[in-house]
């Protein structure tokens, strides 16, 4: 048997069908689309959205932020449930592009069904073609192929029955996920087919926690009955395969410290035995120390990143190894070490048998000890700085952190603040801290955020964000109240880019072109162009509160959290004082060769010395 339907109501009809299960629980997959309509979408998708009204549409205010809004509900949703985007071609497609980016670099499944040129052709060139003089195949979808897992055009209708379930493959991979991006150029859209009836039917997916090799187990615990120094590194996939009990059992049991990536912060309690903060280029001193010194790294669900390696200085004993538990085998045989390839939860508690009477010894668990309470002592001076006004980003967020509760979840992405919540913020949930840092995309935090609320509505979303990321996509606050999802937003106002700011001075350019300044004598250095935040919010329909001193800050935070609709609190920091400095850490950004500038050469030959620690580890 057969249905007769077009293109676009067949998608919609096999998406609403599709559904994840592990440790047998199941889930849709798509909980909605979210989508701007044109010419290229609204007469194909757009009328198989409006006769399916089981499937909810979601109108978003910016194509890239609505892609960011789905990669924040699947984060939020551990990967197992996601949104679908669609917009027309030309800008809408290509404004998708950053998105996509952000979603296939942080490995989270989001599914990109952007409009397309005609596949008949023979009216080319539509509105918003990109010619191409040596092919007629080309338009800007191809575009996202570099930033999707998967990638296909549908130029006729029996093509759907299989670009769909591969599609649903990538989708629900725990290895292989990302952007998918399936192209509908608009005729093929609105053209009908016979879609045998077996597309339609209900489809569980299953996603497995795959079991390492046994020999890979083994060998693996014999190199930590072997360790003196161990350290674990927790990433994403820890959080990702809901590991963070086995985690926490594991540590318990053995000693092992255990320091945490951007993505892989709330794997532990803040207050766990074996939790020794931030690790890398944003990490604590405690971390970096253990890690300069390690003999051993476990590595669990990380993608080992300059900023978790320090630009490869971290690991400097000379007869460190490496242990690679990690779902993906590209991210298994990094740095040369023992790969083994299998979901951390499992791998985590089948090593924890293996290494029954192994604990690490007395002594290096009295360093962990003080480690830990000189960390504490360190978060605890940064919080109460009394810096100010303005206050200093430390202070904020402490005041945050104070503001919230155990369940409530913290977004941001980009800027200086990422490096200070990674040392500073005290994760109680797993799911707490949700930080894009894989991109590191200005804008992503409202979108992201949004997403976060979708997901889970019964958590308070906190979005951190600076006034430079806010400017670029504040949009999405107008969304988040046409869908009733609200967010305790907290705009910290630096005047300009203050991340870039700090590490321009760092490498010798005194921070050029960072500052929002009116131009005078030719140059960007006169008095600061200031923004009414706490307008512009208000405008966009939140309600908008100014704060200047701690006490209107911890006032403002608790009157948000008390508000019912998305509440915008605008505070400003000091761009240039009392920063949260660096610990025992670097980062490999090139300085200038030559110049003609002092501050760059003065910055140059620590540079130098710098470059000297980093390692090949083959």
């Amino acid at each position: 048997m057969s249905q007769h339907l077009t293109v676009a109501q067949a998608t919609i009809r096999f998406l609403e069908n599709q559904f994840v299960m592990r440790d047998r629980i199941e889930h849709r997959f798509f909980a909605g689309c979210f989508g701007i309509f044109g010419h290229g979408n609204v007469a194909g998708l757009g009328e198989a959205l409006l006769e399916h009204p089981s499937f909810p549409y979601y109108l978003c205010r910016n194509e890239q932020a609505m892609v960011h809004t789905a990669a924040g509900f699947t984060k939020t949703s551990n990967r197992l449930r996601t949104l679908v985007c669609t917009t027309s071609i030309g800008p809408g497609a290509t404004n998708m592009l950053t998105g996509a980016a952000t979603a296939t670099v942080n490995r989270l499944p989001v599914l990109l069904l952007p409009g397309d040129i005609f596949a008949r052709r023979n009216v080319a060139p539509v509105l918003q073609q990109l010619e191409w003089p040596t092919s007629q195949d080309i338009s800007v979808n191809d575009c996202f192929k570099p930033v999707s897992r998967y990638w296909d055009r549908i130029e006729r209708p029996e093509q759907l029955v299989t670009s769909l379930p591969e599609a649903m493959r990538v989708l629900t991979s725990p290895a292989d996920t990302g952007a998918v991006t399936v192209a509908m150029p608009q005729d093929v859209q609105a053209e009908a087919h016979e879609f045998p009836d077996e597309l339609f039917e209900k489809r569980v997916w299953t996603i497995p926690r795959y079991r390492g090799d046994a020999e890979a187990q083994r060998a693996a615990a014999e190199r930590i009955r072997a360790s003196r120094q161990p350290l674990l590194i927790a990433g994403g996939g820890v959080i990702y395969s809901q590991a963070s009990e086995a985690l926490s059992r594991f540590a318990a049991q053995t000693g092992i410290p255990v320091a945490e990536t951007q993505a892989g912060k709330g794997s532990l309690c803040f207050d766990h035995p074996q939790e020794v903060g931030a690790m890398g280029v944003t990490g604590t001193p405690g971390a970096n120390i253990l890690a300069r010194e390690a003999d051993l790294v476990i590595g669990v669900g990380t993608r080992y990143s300059d900023f978790t390696t320090a630009s490869k200085t971290a690991f400097q004993n000379p007869d460190v190894q490496f242990i690679n538990l990690n779902v993906a085998e590209f991210d298994a045989y990094k740095h040369s070490g023992l790969p083994l390839v299998a979901d951390a939860r499992v791998a985590l508690d089948e090593l924890s048998a293996a290494l029954k009477g192994y604990r690490v010894p007395a002594e290096y668990q009295e360093r962990i000890n003080r480690f830990r309470a000189e960390w504490e002592e360190e978060v605890d001076r940064i919080y109460n700085l009394q810096h100010g006004p303005p206050l200093s980003q430390g202070e904020v967020i402490g005041a945050v952190n104070r503001a919230t509760e155990p369940r409530d979840i913290m977004v941001c992405a980009a800027g200086s603040l990422p490096g200070d919540l990674h040392k500073l913020w005290r994760t109680r949930d797993p799911n707490g801290y949700h930080l894009e840092y894989g991109y590191s995309c200005m804008g992503y935090e409202i979108a992201g955020g949004l997403g976060a609320k979708m997901a889970d509505p019964s958590r308070e979303i906190f979005v951190m964000v600076g006034d430079g990321s806010y400017l670029m996509m504040a949009q999405e606050i107008h969304t988040s109240l046409q869908e009733g999802h609200k967010l305790n937003i907290v705009v910290l106002d630096s005047h300009g880019f203050s991340s870039i700011g700090g590490l321009s001075r760092a490498v010798g350019c005194q921070g050029f072109g960072t500052e929002y300044r009116f131009r005078h004598d030719g140059k960007l250095n006169g008095e600061v162009n200031r923004v009414d935040f706490v307008a512009n919010a208000a405008s966009l329909g939140a309600i908008a509160i100014g704060a200047r001193t701690r006490k209107d800050l911890e006032a403002a935070l608790a009157e948000s959290r008390s508000n019912k609709r998305t509440t915008v609190v605008v505070v400003e920091v000091d761009p240039h004082e009392a920063r949260v400095p660096g610990y025992e850490s670097w980062w490999d950004v090139p300085v200038a060769e030559v110049s003609s500038l002092e501050t760059v050469e003065a910055a140059r030959k620590p540079y130098q010395e710098a470059r000297k620690r980093e390692r090949y580890f083959l």
